[in-house]
């Protein structure tokens, strides 16, 4: 990787205080465009791409059939690349300011519906040793707090106030929130505590709450298929994942009226626009249900 690409990456890694995975992505962005640039124009520097090469790039992009989601997560890629060249002065303009995203059909988060997760949480049984309850209490803090998967595997026994009933999560930009928890949560904690003590002992990682079953830190391999198996039994959603369970949290919550900026705050979005998606399966519920019992919905 050239200079620029690295201390590009060095910047959004320890300024910006990105995620390894966010760093990963752009650092594979950049090597892409770059290659492209020195294959079809022959130009070893990147930083010196104009607007019309960097369209080019897009152009080659979707002819592959790579999807329009992907491709401007790409050009965002490229926007905040261009943008610190030339806060550093190392452009005089950027080149992106001349490209637009793609238009893109805006897809409403999946979620489960509340019956569902009722019986998932309330009637399915579970093994009653610490893999069961370990395996309940990954799905309870999903939906019961709509923490992110890396947020859950990271989360540390000493981040559960048990006392105020509240979690501490470390989320994006190592940004720090404060998240209440539910007084059923609360017991389900205590005694996955102690079920960790008294099944796994001294082998048990005492430092993370999620472990596997032979103690080490928890994985995402592991949260995906705990989410994927339970869920395969009350739903036929296609998507089973863990950041179903953050939707359907979010989802839940603002259905039952939750305020918008409350649930933007227990998601830890930075700003309200992330948040307003929501909004749209909300919408959705009230012309579904206008739908079937208004007199003159048909």
């Amino acid at each position: 990787m050239d200079t620029p690409f690295q201390s590009f990456l060095e910047h959004i890694r320890y300024e910006k205080r990105l995620s390894h995975h966010t760093l990963t992505a752009y650092g594979a962005d950049l090597e892409q465009f770059g290659a492209f640039l020195q294959k079809d124009f022959g130009l070893e520097n990147a930083g010196a791409a104009n607007h019309l090469q960097i369209r080019a790039w897009i152009v080659s992009l979707v002819e592959s059939g790579l999807d329009k989601t992907s491709v401007n997560r790409k050009i965002a890629t490229l926007r905040t690349y261009f943008g610190y060249l030339t806060r550093r002065k190392v452009i005089e303009a950027d080149p992106t300011l001349k490209i637009q995203a793609l238009k893109t059909s805006k897809k409403l988060p999946v979620y489960v519906e509340e019956k569902p997760m009722e019986t998932l949480l309330d009637e399915v049984e579970f093994p009653e040793d610490f893999a069961g309850l370990r395996d309940k209490l990954v799905l309870e803090l999903l939906y019961g707090t709509g923490i992110r998967l890396a947020e859950l595997v990271g989360l540390q026994t000493s981040d559960v106030n048990l006392y105020e009933r509240t979690i501490t999560v470390l989320g994006k930009r190592n940004k720090h929130r404060i998240v209440p928890i539910t007084a059923s949560l609360f017991s389900l904690i205590q005694n996955y505590l102690q079920a960790k003590q008294t099944e796994l002992g001294p082998k048990a990682d005492d430092i993370y709450l999620i472990v596997s079953d032979q103690g080490n830190k928890a994985y995402p391999v592991l949260i995906q298929r705990i989410v994927k198996k339970y869920l395969n039994v009350v739903t036929t959603l296609e998507k089973k994942s863990p950041h179903v369970l953050r939707h359907t949290f979010a989802t839940h919550l603002l259905n039952r009226g939750a305020d918008l900026n409350a649930i933007k705050d227990l998601l830890g979005h930075s700003s309200l626009a992330a948040t307003q998606i929501y909004t749209h399966n909300s919408i959705e519920k009230l012309k579904k249900a206008y739908d079937q019992a208004h007199p003159k919905a048909k």
